[in-house]
């Protein structure tokens, strides 16, 4: 009975994919001790990749974390691993950047250890709209035809931008924000839709950047406009005896349609703690989430949240 318990927790935890911004720079709101240490890095490779997980989120924009993570993953590990080309933010692209994104890809590549990876998306995805967009889309496809990428999409921030997207191009993968206060995506079947296209779905954004996890005497004042809402929310789960950690990821895990669920990990602590969290979620029946659903990007979009 163990077996088939343990059995299950790493099939389950298998749907998990390990965001490593905090890897490679002092990200989220919750995150009071900068950086993670590369010794505690391995750790949590070993961890995770001993727990079943095997996929690994990154970006040239987190700073040093590709070679962090070039650096930590030991031999054994296959990790599957997804990285994204750097945000471009140009009225023009021409030809010549359709070079510069496969010369830094290949340079992702070397800080990765790697030979070739699983994923490549576009992390600023206006880019594709600006004149001569499809540069990039053509550089990408030219990876993934040379063997060197086995899936290119785009990295998202709201339901309109997966419309857009799909107006003009192919993906693979898309990459969606879905937590507890942001349930756009749940709206008008976009999930299902994007599965019948046999498109992959990473959702992130799944803590909201630690917001979903900090105390309420720990959110910052930027969020006080949203108060009632965070202490509506937080009174709630404590009635039915539910954690904040719980909560979070239970949510987006009992989403359909989803392939992969990205979490952002401070430290081994952390993993440990949502790994122990699979086994709990058959509380989360006595939630009603769709209360908490806020279109207001104020909140819901991390881009424009002004916090000193």
């Amino acid at each position: 009975m163990q077996l088939k318990t343990e059995g299950l927790l790493k099939y389950n935890l298998m749907k998990i994919g390990l965001g490593t911004a905090q890897f490679g720079l002092d990200y989220g709101v919750s995150n009071k001790k900068g950086i993670t240490p590369l010794e505690e890095v391995k750790e949590i490779l070993t961890l995770a990749w001993n727990s079943g997980i095997n996929l690994l989120d990154t970006a040239q924009a987190y700073g040093i974390s590709e070679d962090v993570i070039g650096q930590s993953i030991s031999e054994e590990m296959s990790f599957k691993i997804v990285t994204k080309i750097p945000p471009l933010r140009k009225s023009l692209i021409e030809e010549p950047v359709a070079e510069l994104i496969k010369d830094t890809f290949m340079q992702s590549l070397k800080r990765l250890k790697q030979k070739s990876i699983y994923g490549l998306l576009v992390h600023h995805v206006d880019d594709l709209f600006s004149p001569g967009g499809y540069h990039i889309w053509q550089a990408m496809e030219e990876l993934k035809d040379a063997g060197l990428v086995d899936k290119i999409g785009v990295s998202v921030y709201s339901p309109k931008e997966i419309e857009k997207v799909l107006s003009s191009y192919s993906p693979d993968i898309i990459q969606v924000p879905l937590n507890v206060f942001d349930q756009r995506i749940l709206k008008n079947d976009y999930l299902k839709h994007l599965k019948i296209q046999g498109i992959e779905i990473h959702c992130r954004s799944v803590f909201l950047q630690g917001l979903l996890l900090m105390k309420l005497e720990e959110i910052p004042s930027y969020f006080e406009p949203f108060k009632p809402l965070l202490e509506h929310y937080h009174r709630s789960l404590q009635k039915k005896g539910i954690s904040l950690l719980q909560a979070a990821l239970g949510f987006v895990y009992g989403i359909s349609d989803k392939d992969y669920i990205i979490v952002g990990i401070n430290n081994k602590n952390h993993l440990k703690e949502i790994i122990e969290s699979f086994n709990t979620f058959d509380v989360l029946n006595q939630i009603d989430f769709s209360e908490f659903s806020l279109d207001d990007e104020r909140l819901v979009n991390p881009s424009h949240w002004r916090i000193s």
